[in-house]
């Protein structure tokens, strides 16, 4: 009841509430307490749960991959950094965080080991943010 936001992989939530489907496992986590969950699924992008919201997000696409050690952190030091800046705990804006956090990791596996991270520009992230909105955005 003392978590607010937990950042977990699609194995942990399935073993984490004994169910197969994700969608299912994030609700039953969401009734131990915490009020947002994320679900990072590597390669196939990250879902959003909060009580009145389910958000997929893609991964950012990338013709090549290197190194995905650090993704996952580098996804939840993106998401968490967004709201931190922002100091905006919104619904939208937690999707935006996502973004943000896929942005990161595909930074990181971009490159071996840190390479991919550790002289980024906020104008290379932001770029990089932008154009991945672009990726995903539709028509109505």
């Amino acid at each position: 009841k003392l978590v607010d936001i937990l950042i977990i992989n699609d194995s942990e939530a399935r073993l984490l509430a004994s169910e197969p489907n994700l969608i299912k496992s994030a609700r039953k986590i969401m009734s131990l307490g915490p009020k947002t969950i994320i679900i990072k699924k590597g390669e196939h992008g990250a879902l959003l749960f909060t009580n009145d919201t389910i958000f997929s997000a893609p991964a950012y696409p990338l013709e090549s991959i290197y190194d995905p050690t650090g993704a996952g952190d580098a996804f939840a030091g993106g998401f968490i950094g967004h709201l931190v800046r922002t100091e905006d705990f919104s619904d939208e804006n937690m999707k935006r965080a996502v973004i943000y956090g896929s942005t990161l990791a595909s930074f990181c596996v971009s490159k071996f080991g840190i390479e991919g991270i550790k002289s980024l520009s906020d104008v290379e992230i932001l770029g990089r943010y932008r154009e991945f909105i672009e990726l995903s955005r539709i028509e109505d």
